[in-house]
């Protein structure tokens, strides 16, 4: 069943789930802005969605800065990066609230638009199924 649900709404079930995973990352860095020593992370979604589509490959650096760290299952390699620090801060945060605040709206904005996707796909299966 799970292969045939995947061939109904293509890669957009996928990147939907992607799309969640990087708004929970933007919104754990908001929440740790003042937490001393926290390093914000970001999700490479291209990488990532190429992974979910069955490409070959492995993380997609765009900056010799960002590091492999492990997804939520301890999984090496995962698509998710460390953010580079725009400006230093003394306590060691590299999180830019501004910064972080408009990478959220973004975020947001495209996950409305996979969860629309996979919703005009739905419509099109029960009108299907109705007969219409």
């Amino acid at each position: 069943m799970a292969g045939s649900i995947d061939s109904m709404f293509g890669i957009h079930g996928a990147a939907l789930a992607l799309r969640e995973e990087r708004l929970s990352l933007i919104a754990s860095n908001i929440a740790n802005a003042d937490t001393p020593n926290y390093r914000a992370r970001d999700l490479d979604f291209d990488a990532a969605l190429r992974r979910a589509g069955g490409e070959a490959g492995g993380l997609d650096a765009t900056s010799a800065a960002h590091y492999k760290v492990a997804d939520s299952a301890g999984n090496p390699g995962a698509a998710q990066v460390y953010r580079v620090p725009m400006q230093a801060s003394l306590d060691g945060n590299t999180v830019d609230t501004d910064f972080e605040n408009a990478a959220f709206a973004r975020a947001a904005l495209e996950y409305r638009a996979s969860l629309s996707f996979v919703e005009g796909r739905v419509r099109t299966l029960l009108a299907a199924i109705g007969g219409e």
